[in-house]
């Protein structure tokens, strides 16, 4: 009589236990990141009246006798299923989808956790703001991340400042046209290149005052030694093959199409096409920007060995330029001029990266190499589209911060640079149902949880959400229904334990 009592009572306690279970997943509803639990029973020893026994010749075999003494709470587990993700537009929040948890700490005491309501505290500390527990993840050195290495805390100063840095690389990359059009005439201007036949006369005018006629099949050049001095003009009575034009003294461009073209400035040769101009922002030692132009020149067509284009930083093949400076200083910058080949399907073929000198006037560093790297470029038919991207920067301050799905923090600065700043650690355990819970909705590692696996977002396949949290994944459907579960299994136990009474109150009562 005694057990039936025994057995209500363990009913009694199992759905007590299971009903606070219950309320607590109910009160936290909508506690950021929770993880709501269940309990399961198991039935607990069972009195044996009579053993089972085994079939024999003449009768069956006997099933055993037992009673059961009641039931026991078996576990109570954590289910570590997703959350809903709620977008709360403040940068610093971020939610995890997936079997994953942050990783936070306090001095030597490590603790997991889902909530990922995370800020910044005074000292640039990223911080969970409940406990002060620092966030843990990867540091990144002038932009470079390197999550090899163990964890440390997160601190990203408020107004960190980055130092300029000197252009080293311009690197170029698009297209230029296969079928720009080339000169195939040039009229006026001033000659600097001319060749002399019978039906081109050429006349030299040399800087001793001198003038001399030229030899047929010869080429000359202003500037070139000629006897005992330079030419220092040429005249001719045909087209020149190449010109410098101004204002007071224009040219005139035939092209291959047919069509005039007429400049006042630059230099231009026959048989080459116009420049197509480039400017690249250059950064000095001090982050003063210069603006190089650059120049792509088609030079030559080749239908066997592909064309070949001039790269320069000036049209008249001088290899210098000086660019006027708005503090008024100058900076003279010097190039030779590049050969660039490309095959004759578009591709890029010769053309070493070449290196330009500037010479500095400004309190910078005197003179500064900047290598072009020019091997990306394309040939086809096509608009040219060629682009130089030049590395180095002005000095910048720390204005804002954004976090990406791989969870790295990116710092964005005054001066328009994006760089990484750290990079948030999540930690993957075998068993996360097993962690211990420690209040504030924090975990801990436990025997049967496992060792943290910590690692990037990415390496884990977990995804981290920027700008929102992850919220409490209880049903309050299914918690209502295992409430009304509950409290009739509760009842149900509760007159085991009356009709019990009853019975014994019955015995007792035949004395009387």
């Amino acid at each position: 009589m005694m057990r039936s009592l025994f057995s209500g009572v363990s009913g009694l306690k199992s759905h007590q236990t299971r009903m606070d279970v219950i309320g607590n997943n109910i009160a936290n509803v909508n506690t950021t990141g929770f993880k709501s639990s269940r309990v399961t029973f198991a039935d607990t020893l069972s009195q044996t009246m009579t053993d089972a026994s085994a079939p024999a010749d003449t009768k069956g075999g006997t099933n055993p006798k037992q009673v059961g003494l009641g039931t026991g709470v078996a576990s109570i587990d954590t289910l570590f299923t997703d959350g809903s993700t709620q977008s709360t537009g403040k940068n610093t929040d971020v939610a995890l989808s997936g079997n994953g948890l942050f990783v936070v700490k306090q001095g030597n005491e490590t603790y997991y956790t889902r909530d990922g309501a995370f800020e910044f505290d005074a000292d640039g500390n990223y911080v969970l703001p409940g406990s002060g527990l620092y966030v843990q993840g990867w540091m990144a050195s002038d932009g470079v991340l390197t999550t090899n290495g163990s964890t440390q805390n997160i601190v990203i100063q408020s107004g960190k400042s980055m130092a300029s840095a000197a252009t080293a690389m311009v690197t170029y990359e698009n297209n230029l046209n296969a079928a720009a059009l080339t000169i195939t005439n040039i009229s006026g201007g001033t000659v600097s290149k001319a060749t002399a036949s019978a039906d081109n006369t050429v006349t030299l005018t040399l800087e001793d005052g001198t003038t001399a006629t030229g030899t047929n099949g010869t080429t000359y050049n202003v500037g070139d030694t000629y006897g005992a001095s330079k030419i220092k003009t040429i005249t001719q009575s045909a087209a020149a093959d190449t010109a410098t034009a101004s204002t007071s003294n224009p040219v005139t461009l035939t092209m291959s199409d047919g069509t005039t073209v007429t400049e006042t400035s630059g230099t231009y040769t026959k048989g080459s096409s116009l420049p197509v101009t480039t400017t690249v922002t250059v950064y000095d030692t001090l982050g003063n920007t210069h603006s190089i132009p650059i120049y792509f020149t088609k030079s030559s067509v080749d239908s066997t060995n592909g064309n070949t284009w001039t790269v320069s930083v000036n049209t008249d093949g001088s290899g210098t330029s000086t660019i006027s400076e708005s503090d008024g200083s100058t900076t003279a910058v010097k190039m030779t001029d590049v050969k660039l080949n490309f095959t004759t399907s578009g591709k890029y073929n010769s053309g070493s990266p070449q290196t330009a000198t500037l010479t500095l006037n400004n309190g910078a560093a005197g003179t500064q190499q900047v290598t072009l790297d020019l091997s990306a470029l394309t040939q086809y038919s096509g608009n040219s589209t060629v682009k130089g991207n030049a590395d180095g920067n002005a000095a910048g301050t720390l204005k804002s911060v954004s976090i990406d799905a791989s969870g790295v923090i990116t710092g964005v600065y005054t001066n328009g640079v994006r760089q990484s700043e750290a990079q948030i650690a999540v930690a993957q355990f075998t068993n996360a149902a097993g962690l211990t819970k420690t209040g504030s909705s924090l975990y801990q590692e436990s025997n049967n949880s496992g060792t943290a696996n910590v690692k990037t977002a990415s390496d884990l396949g977990v995804t981290i959400t920027p700008s929102a949290l992850e919220m409490s994944n209880v049903d309050i459907a299914n918690e209502f229904s295992d409430m009304i579960i509950t409290q009739r299994g509760f009842q149900s136990n509760s007159k085991i334990i009356t009709v019990g009474d009853e019975m014994l109150e019955t015995l007792i009562n035949m004395k009387r």
